[in-house]
């Protein structure tokens, strides 16, 4: 989500800056100098409060070395791995700065909104910034509740605009409630007065590093008497949700392993997954160079299907280490956080490799069987073969306009489509992987690209760049071909088909059944959805909204009825609406010609709407293709 905005012309530059700043006003915008790679005079040392965890309030105290004259602050915006300029500026309240206990006029960017700007006063070597960041208060998308707290260090500091963030020194410290465990990439530098004093580190890695911490910790050893090492980090809503078993501890650990089996090279001193198990958060991951912000369901551990559902969630930010912190695409890495924006293009390599890999780690670590690999896989291959909205929009395009992919929540996102380059970069990754194997007689892989591409440098974390060219010709370098074409095809096509040729050279094909698959029905019930998509054709919630359509498969018979995303399902053939009398109706209208007649609210509207399906239920599987050779078993077995 990384688009470069119009360039910073004014019709009277350069005379409106000086007439601006003559008058007393704000600073033109083409003043400020462009980063530059060199040290930032002095420490900034950030201090931040998080033991108000009723109200959710992070308090915040900055002080910048500064001299005599104008200064811009900049407030991150573009968030390394969230793809979008995401900066929670409008969280941030309470701003005061001061410089020798006299408070000092400041005023944001009529054209950046995440930039302050302000005049050193004279004699001045330094100035002071308070101000509180307000956690959000919503269910599931808090950072912090009374038992536990997530801290991004981006979402609570200003840094002085003009150098690179990696040549800007700053001391860390935060207040954490009293008794809490806590853990994060930055080593400990001291405790006192309930205050984590930590290294000085630069900016850079201070937003590499973010902080959990909980009145339910615990800390787990994923690879014990080795170097660098590595730890699972938990912090939990209940202590009964720390409770890993043997056999989990067992594959986490094998994670590690299998990784470093893939990679041949570590680019950490030290790893920590941080994992925070709530209903109070939103459940997803974001990478770190030495460490993974990772959110789950409370259940993980405890309960089959969410372990199942989401077991690949931390082998794919682990992943990220070595492809988008390590290896990152060239208009993904920028001298700072404000200044110049990010470019998406190649997001089908940051996201949709790593993606492919976390899912191939996942096998081979045992966190999923073969057979849970491929019904993930089949999950994957139907879901892309459900978006019509590929005879229009190319997968290319789903990663240069990343930035508006958001918004699932207007519906038909199989139309529009959204971050496809996650799971149709899958596929394509498995198109190629499987290509690689035919073509070499089985003598290489998309492993042998791992080691070439990711495992030169062993230990070091300084970024190497990487373009689509450098991709074309380390894959050439493992097995030649026109790789440029090929990617090309599958990255720009509008062919209707879901590219499927990794499965099918995989040895297996696509099927459909009319009973779901572990993971199909591990998917349902942890995102508390009915989904019907492959069927019918449409998707509804299963939890709090229950009967709800969710999505809706564009130009299929549920779209024909006129069913759309918003609606609410009442009844179905005159019974009260449940998930088991849906799928009833769907069984029973597979040997009948009567429509499945459905009564939908619409607003304040109700509407009867009849269903002309006849098909069944239909479930994604995957069915061997006769004595093909089985390349799936042989990507999914484990390395060591």
């Amino acid at each position: 989500m990384r688009h470069l905005p119009s360039a910073w012309i004014r019709a009277i530059a350069p005379f409106a800056g000086i007439a601006a700043v003559a008058l007393g006003m704000q600073p033109a915008r083409e003043q400020e100098p462009d980063p530059a790679d060199r040290p930032y005079p002095g420490t900034l040392t950030l201090s931040v409060d998080v033991s108000n965890t009723s109200q959710r309030v992070f308090r915040v105290h900055e002080v910048i070395p500064a001299g005599p004259g104008p200064l811009a602050l900049h407030y991150p915006k573009w968030i390394p791995g969230t793809h979008s300029p995401g900066g929670q500026i409008a969280s941030v309240a309470g701003v005061v700065i001061t410089a020798g206990g006299e408070r000092v006029a400041w005023r944001r960017d009529l054209d950046d909104m995440f930039t302050l700007h302000l005049d050193v006063p004279p004699g001045a070597k330094e100035i002071g910034v308070d101000f509180q960041f307000f956690s959000p208060a919503a269910a599931g998308a808090a950072s912090e509740t009374n038992r536990h707290v997530i801290l991004q260090w981006y979402n609570v500091m200003f840094y002085p605009a003009g150098y690179y963030v990696r040549r800007i020194p700053v001391a860390p410290s935060v207040a954490l409630p009293a008794g809490w465990g806590y853990a994060t990439a930055l080593e400990p530098a001291g405790e006192a007065g309930g205050k984590v004093s930590f290294r000085t580190v630069s900016v850079e890695e201070l937003v590499d590093s973010p902080l959990i911490a909980g009145v339910n910790f615990k800390r787990v050893d994923l690879a014990p008497n080795a170097t660098p090492p590595v730890h699972l980090d938990i912090v939990a809503d209940r202590p009964g949700n720390l409770a890993i078993t043997a056999p989990q501890l067992a594959a986490h650990s094998a994670l590690v392993a299998q990784a470093y089996a893939l990679f041949g090279s570590r680019h950490y001193g030290h790893y920590d997954f941080l994992l925070t198990l709530s209903d109070g958060t939103t459940h997803g991951g974001l990478e770190n160079h030495q460490s993974s912000d990772d959110r789950l369901f409370p259940e993980y551990f405890t309960d089959p299907d969410s372990y199942l559902r989401s077991a690949s969630l931390m082998p794919h930010e682990y992943v990220h280490s070595w492809n988008g912190k390590y290896r990152r695409p060239a208009d993904l890495w920028t001298p700072d956080y404000n200044h110049v924006p990010m470019r998406d293009d190649l997001l089908w390599v940051y996201e949709g490799l790593t993606e492919y890999f976390g899912e191939v780690l996942t096998a081979r670590s045992g966190l999923w069987t073969p057979e849970q690999y491929r019904n993930n896989l089949a999950s994957i291959a139907a879901g892309m073969s459900l978006v019509p909205g590929r005879a229009w929009r190319p997968l290319q395009d789903t990663a240069d306009g990343a930035q508006v992919n958001a918004g699932s929540g207007i519906g038909w996102r199989n139309y529009r489509r959204s971050y496809d380059y996650y799971d149709e970069g899958v596929l394509v990754w498995l198109d190629v992987d499987t290509t690689i194997r035919e073509r070499s007689g089985g003598a290489r892989s998309m492993d042998d690209f791992a080691r070439a591409f990711y495992g030169a440098n062993d230990g070091s974390r300084e970024v190497a760049t990487y373009t689509f060219d450098d991709v074309v010709a380390a894959l050439g370098r493992v097995q030649p071909l026109d790789w440029a074409a090929f990617l090309r095809q599958r990255l720009d096509s509008t062919d209707p088909a879901a590219p499927l040729g990794g499965i099918t050279r995989g040895g297996w094909k696509l099927a459909f059944s009319d009973e779901p698959t572990d993971v199909f029905k591990a998917g349902e019930k942890v995102g508390k959805r009915v989904d019907l998509m492959g069927s019918i054709g449409f998707s509804v919630d299963a939890g709090d909204n229950a009967g709800a359509i969710t999505d809706v498969l564009w130009q299929s018979e549920a779209f024909s009825a006129g069913l759309a995303p918003g609606m609410k399902v009442i009844a179905v053939n005159g019974d009260k609406y449940s998930g088991v009398f849906l799928k009833d109706a769907i069984k029973s209208a597979k040997s009948g010609a009567a429509p499945i007649e459905l009564i939908v609210q619409n607003g304040d509207a109700f509407t009867t709407v009849k269903v002309d399906y006849h098909g069944g239920l239909k479930y994604p599987r995957l069915e061997r293709l006769g004595n093909a050779p089985d390349r799936l078993a042989d990507i999914a077995r484990p390395r060591t």
